[in-house]
């Protein structure tokens, strides 16, 4: 059974900086495009960043310039380093994976991040 964790959010003054985790664990072979996504309440599910597993990204552009994907491989974890955070980052943000040999997307349970003006 393949599992998605995140941690790391929580609440923070606009211009501060939060760093999520999204580890995965069970049983795969390995993993492809990892990605990070966020809802706002009355909002849809909008994709934040993503990174494949050689290491190409891509960005919403409102986060460009302030946020940073990476992945450890090793640790079948993916980050996401955000800066310069607005009160409009304000959301719950999910990580997902999508594994080889599967067609399953898997995603996380979510982590609230809070940004107050």
């Amino acid at each position: 059974q393949v599992q998605l964790v995140e941690s790391g959010g929580g609440l923070v003054q606009a211009g501060g900086s939060l760093r999520l985790s999204c580890a995965a664990s069970g049983r795969f072979f390995g993993i492809n495009t990892m990605g990070w996504y966020r809802q706002a309440p009355g909002n849809q599910r909008e994709l934040v960043a993503t990174i494949t597993s050689g290491g190409s990204t891509n960005y919403a552009d409102s986060v460009k310039g302030r946020f940073t994907i990476s992945r450890d491989n090793a640790k079948n974890t993916v980050y996401l380093q955000m800066n310069s955070l607005k009160p409009e980052d304000t959301a719950v943000y999910s990580c997902n994976a999508r594994f080889i040999f599967t067609p399953q997307v898997y995603w996380g349970q979510g982590t609230q991040v809070t940004v107050s003006s």
